[in-house]
């Protein structure tokens, strides 16, 4: 067919070279190692180069403090043996230096013979996300106040109170916006932090739990296992032993 045969003399590279066209888009393609072998202007910015050529070849550990690289690092390993990543909230680097929270999904990269021989991901500030998807208060005021208030008892009630929605009117606009529910969103924002402090501290992970905004450590295990693929203690353990 037409399509087919038009289709077929699109290179790879013009089909990437498309992500430079979205702003508020970091994209990037690694190899087996973890290496940047493609991406976007934006991902060069992201990690204050000035061109591609300075990223080419480099980890996410000559670009981000470690604790959070060895986050990155584990996930692409995680990637490399099958396992996808969809909309997950994560901390990074903001382009002004302060960490923000981000929304990235990832997929393994696979070569004609269905061979895994890399990871391409893309991620998104959730701040522009918001900004982007939306460009409405009754979104991101509900986000914001998770962002401030995580570490607190949130009801859904609460959520919807300070949108000005009804209940279920929030958790539509969060499922079209953000793929998520409310509760979701504020459990990931919980975890990831979580993660950051596993990483970062030495507290027990029962206080780490209480911290984020855990009720029980049991609790708390479990979904981290469930967003995480580890325990708590053994993704600590890994983490800090590689630092």
């Amino acid at each position: 067919m037409k399509y087919e045969s038009t289709l077929a003399q699109i290179s790879t590279q013009q089909i990437i070279s498309m992500f430079d066209l979205l702003s508020d888009v970091i994209f990037w393609i690694k190899d087996e190692a973890g290496r940047v072998i493609h991406c976007n202007k934006e991902f060069v910015e992201h990690v204050g180069r000035k061109s591609i050529n300075q990223v080419l070849g480099h980890s996410d550990l000559d670009f981000s403090p470690s604790y959070l690289a060895k986050n990155f690092m584990l996930d692409d390993q995680k990637v490399m043996a099958g396992e996808i990543i969809t909309d997950r909230l994560e901390l990074n680097i903001g382009k002004s230096g302060e960490l923000a929270w981000f929304t990235t999904s990832k997929r393994p990269l696979k070569n004609p013979s269905g061979e895994i021989i890399g990871t391409y991901g893309i991620a998104r500030n959730l701040k522009e996300t918001v900004k982007t998807l939306s460009g409405m208060e009754k979104i991101k005021r509900p986000v914001e106040y998770i962002k401030n208030n995580y570490s607190q008892d949130i009801a859904i009630e609460q959520l919807a109170e300070v949108a000005n929605l009804s209940v279920s009117a929030l958790e539509r606009r969060f499922r079209k916006y953000l793929k998520k529910t409310p509760m979701q969103f504020l459990r990931e924002i919980r975890l990831e932090n979580s993660r950051r402090m596993l990483v970062e501290t030495q507290m027990p992970i029962s206080e780490i739990a209480y911290l984020n905004g855990f009720a029980s450590h049991s609790y708390f295990s479990r979904h981290f296992k469930k967003m995480f693929g580890q325990l708590p203690a053994s993704y600590r353990s890994e983490i800090q032993a590689n630092l």
